[in-house]
Order: structure tokens, then C-alpha cells, then sequence
């Protein structure tokens, strides 16, 4: 026979054996989730964008038949001060500029107004800019690395007026008329 206490260690012991078990095999859970998420997240920078118009786009293709169809009333000084996006930085880019229309976004993928894939920095889809009462705003799309107006970074949307820099990735525009 056993005595008592051998009775009690060898319970512990097997207590311990379980609970041990069940945290190893938590602990291997753990590390197969993680190797997942990082496979996914290698496979969605790595698989190819869909290409696909921007909402902007559709909707400029919409606002051209639309004028093509009533005549132009809007004179020609309205035209010029309207805004449009300079890029400043980098040099190899220098001087590029993009129409700033009612909304326009920014990113790698090519169904962006402007499309910047050799940016590693900037997200698939960056930013946004869009007008509201004749205003142009610009907001950030939860990107990994931040937008940036006169290099402070924005949480929300915030107004752009000329002479402004905006930041998205490594790239840096003027808003200019």
C-alpha cells in the first residue's frame, strides 16, 4: 500500500503534467496563428491589385458627358485657379502634377487617381481628397505609415489651401493653383 502522501504528490504531479499539456499546446496554437497572419499579410502585398476604376474616375467620366451635353458656362478664369497637386519630392518626380477634381485618392494600387506604385512607403489605398462647400480637404484611409499636411500627421480630415504640402509615403506634394 501507499501512504497518503505519496497518494497526494502523485495527484499534484499529474495535475501539473495537465496543466502543463494544455499550456504547451496553447503556446503551439499561438505560434501557428502567428506564422498565418504573417503569410497573409506577405500574400496582400505581394498579390497583384485589382485594377479597377476609381470611384473618381467614374464619376469624372460621368461629370464629361454631362458637359458635353449643356454648353460650357463656367469661364475660362474659374478653370485657372482651380487646385492641383505638385510633387516636390523625390527629384526622379519633380514637377508631375495631378487635376484636383471633386474626390481623388492616393495610393500604390493602380485604381488610385494617383497611382504611386514604386512608393514602398505609401498604402495600397493612402488618402483621400475630396472638396466639400468649395473647400479641399484631405483625409488619411488608416494607412500603415501616416499622412502628413506641413509635415504634422492628421487623424482626421483637414483642409488644404494653396502653398500646403502633403506628405503620402516618401512623396511630397504642393497644392498649388
Amino acid at each position: 500500500m501507499t501512504a497518503p502522501g505519496e497518494v497526494a504528490t502523485l495527484l499534484a504531479t499529474q495535475n501539473l503534467n495537465a496543466v502543463l499539456r494544455v499550456l504547451q499546446w496553447g503556446v503551439i496554437a499561438l505560434i501557428f496563428l502567428f506564422f498565418l497572419r504573417v503569410i497573409r499579410a506577405v500574400w496582400v502585398e505581394m498579390s497583384p491589385a485589382t485594377i479597377r476604376r476609381s470611384r473618381s474616375e467614374r464619376r469624372q467620366e460621368k461629370r464629361e458627358l454631362r458637359a458635353a451635353a449643356r454648353p460650357q458656362d463656367r469661364p475660362k478664369e474659374s478653370r485657372k485657379r482651380q487646385l492641383y497637386l505638385k510633387v516636390a519630392e523625390p527629384p526622379a518626380h519633380a514637377g508631375r502634377t495631378y487635376d484636383l477634381d471633386d474626390e481623388l485618392t492616393i495610393g500604390r494600387s493602380p485604381g488610385c487617381g494617383v497611382s504611386m506604385p514604386e512608393d514602398i512607403y505609401t498604402s495600397t489605398l493612402h488618402a483621400r481628397l475630396f472638396r466639400r462647400n468649395d473647400q479641399l480637404w484631405v483625409e488619411d484611409l488608416g494607412s500603415t505609415n501616416g499622412t502628413f499636411v506641413n509635415r504634422e500627421q492628421i487623424s482626421r480630415a483637414v483642409r488644404l489651401g494653396k502653398g500646403d504640402l502633403l506628405q503620402i509615403g516618401s512623396t511630397v506634394f504642393e497644392v498649388s493653383r
